[in-house]
C-alpha cells in the first residue's frame, strides 16, 4: 500500500525574510500559511525572531495546535 504524502510528511520548514511593510497583502498569507500547517497536522520549524512574517505563520499555527519549533542562529543571537 503506498503511503501518501500527508502521512509521510510531518515537520515543515520555513524561511523567509521580516519585513511586510510594504505589501500588506502578506500579512493574510503568512496568517493562512500557518493555519494551513496547523490543519495538516504538521510540526513548524522556522527561523527564529518574534517580529514579522516568522512571527505571524509560527503564532498562527501555534494557537491551532501545531509545534513550533524556533531557530536562531548564533550570527543572530544578541
Amino acid at each position: 500500500m503506498a503511503a501518501t504524502l500527508s502521512s509521510q510528511l510531518k515537520n515543515i520548514c520555513v524561511l523567509f525574510g521580516f519585513r511586510y511593510r510594504k505589501y500588506k497583502e502578506f500579512v493574510q498569507v503568512a496568517v493562512g500559511l500557518g493555519r494551513a500547517i496547523a490543519e495538516r497536522k504538521l510540526h513548524l520549524v522556522y527561523r527564529g525572531g518574534d517580529r514579522g512574517l516568522p512571527k505571524l505563520v509560527s503564532e498562527a499555527a501555534f494557537v491551532r495546535g501545531s509545534q513550533v519549533l524556533d531557530i536562531i542562529p548564533k550570527a543572530l543571537k544578541p
